[in-house]
């Protein structure tokens, strides 16, 4: 079948476009109205194999890993040139696949990562510590000694983004391991392959060298041989903390490094004295944003006493103006969920929440006339003790709850009391006790007040606990993909 939008949908190994070696498709389809979209290749078992030994040989025998980072960065500028010219393209695509509405999908979803693409190329790139001298040392008895630290290139990497933000979380990986000189294979995930298929268009526009980047498609199988295989070095994997540590247990056989980007139930500390109006709009955000499929959301409220039941008022007077619907639609604020199952365990533990004793105050349903869609509406639980099974679960959907609190101390305790460490916020006029209580979350990022590092490239992003292991973005998003070598030689 062939697909609606300008650009291929076949799989992209060493440097040309193909079917693969088998005759299977994967079919994808439109959460909001069930229909397919098209189909794409099905990557067999040799199809990955042929991905992974393309981009070692890319990486032991090309030009790529050797170029200065200059050079690599140039290349990047080009591939930066050819995505800003079909990002109109890539907007319709992700409001098909993925399901985000219009201003999510202009915003987050594309224009977002292009400026994390030209942040690397035009800021990072040029000014990182490539090398780094030692002064000289006298070893007693052996002389003088001086050498460099050297930053080189890991090595061949496994790229394995989530569903919710496909092409976002794909740049996420593919942007540093490019720039620090690795050659990958990227796996989309199997309900949202296009917008990574497309980096095939744009590797091609950019000249980049063959093998560097290789796109497969597939599902448990093809994520295996990524991780298991012994010529991969690296795997950066994004997605929940269950198939989170199945990866990490997989690659532990040949001691891979693994980058996770995992769950997380991220706490909104709103003090007595804090901003209601703005504390209101980040939890509204945390639970609407794409209907609250996004792994560092605000879904865990956590509210003084004295000002709880106006703060649950406005938010519940907020959600009742959400429109749901197909985000083809412009007057949709909130698309769908991106399939049957997931709709499926988002409505379970509503149900949970329900007979854990915990009250609903809006939402909880699916969406009155929606016959065709995975639709559930924005949902607010109140009455929640953080030790319920809603409290403690990532949702993945929009869901939120509101759990009062008396003091800072406990207000601390209970957003630590979770497995999570993503991130939070808190909201007060006090800034010093803010930052002080900051300081004190045991999570990967805190917003003060509304002041959000969101997607600035210069952040550090992921998370504490079981939220996962390593940093992305920018400097910190590079320094994962490189390793460090010590040369040193005798000075007399």
């Amino acid at each position: 079948m062939p697909t609606p939008y300008l650009f291929s949908t076949q799989l992209y190994i060493d440097g040309r476009h193909t079917d693969g070696q088998s005759d299977a498709q994967a079919v994808v389809r439109n959460p909001a109205t069930e229909e397919t979209i098209t189909e794409v290749p099905r990557s067999s078992l040799a199809d990955v194999r042929s991905a992974i030994s393309a981009a070692r040989r890319a990486f032991d025998e090309g030009p790529w890993p050797r170029m200065r980072p200059a050079e690599r960065g140039a290349v990047l500028l080009r591939m930066a040139a050819e995505l800003e010219r079909r990002l109109p393209d890539l907007v319709a695509v992700n409001m098909a696949e993925a399901g985000s509405v219009r201003p999510l999908a202009e915003s987050l979803q594309t224009r977002v990562p292009l400026a994390h693409l030209r942040d690397m190329a035009e800021r990072v790139l040029p000014a990182f510590a490539w090398e780094r001298p030692m002064e000289p040392t006298v070893a007693p008895g052996s002389g003088i000694f001086q050498g460099v630290l050297r930053r080189e290139a890991f090595g061949v990497c496994a790229l394995i983004p989530a569903y919710n933000f496909p092409f976002f979380l794909s740049m996420m990986k593919v942007i540093p391991a490019l720039a620090a000189g690795c050659t990958a294979v990227l796996k989309p995930a199997p309900a949202t392959p296009l917008e990574s298929l497309l980096l095939g268009d744009f590797a091609d526009a950019a000249q980049l060298p063959p093998g560097v980047l290789n796109i497969v498609t597939g599902d448990t199988e093809a994520g295996r041989e990524l991780t298991t295989n012994p010529m991969v070095d690296l795997v950066s994997f994004t997605g929940s903390d269950a198939v989170g540590r199945m990866v990490h247990s997989q690659a532990a056989a040949s001691l891979k490094k693994v980058v996770l980007e995992l769950g997380g139930k991220s706490a909104n500390i709103v003090r007595a004295d804090g901003d209601i109006g703005g504390a209101v709009r980040s939890a509204f955000a945390g639970i609407t944003t794409h209907a609250g499929q996004g792994c560092s959301l605000l879904t865990r409220t956590i509210v003084h006493e004295s000002v709880h039941d106006e703060f649950v008022e406005r938010l519940r007077t907020a959600l009742a103006t959400v429109e749901v619907g197909d985000p083809a639609d412009e007057s949709t604020t909130m698309g769908p969920l991106i399939s049957e199952a997931q709709r499926d365990k988002v409505e379970k533990l509503i149900r949970v929440g329900e007979e854990e004793g915990a009250r609903v105050v809006c939402g909880g349903g699916r969406p009155a006339g929606l016959d065709r869609g995975h639709f559930v509406e924005p949902t607010l639980f109140v009455g929640v003790d953080n030790a319920m099974t809603i409290a403690r679960t990532e949702f993945f959907g929009p869901v939120g709850v509101v759990i009062p609190f008396r003091t800072d101390d406990e207000a601390v305790r209970i957003a630590n009391d979770s497995p999570y460490g993503l991130s939070g916020a808190v909201w007060s006029a006090d800034t010093v006790t803010a930052y002080d209580m900051a300081t004190r979350i045991r999570t990967g990022g805190v917003t003060i007040n509304g002041g959000s590092a969101g997607v600035n490239p210069r952040a550090a992003f992921g998370g504490y606990k079981q939220s996962g292991l390593g940093r992305e973005w920018g400097e910190s998003g590079l320094d994962e993909y490189l390793q460090t070598k010590t040369v040193s030689w005798a000075a007399r």
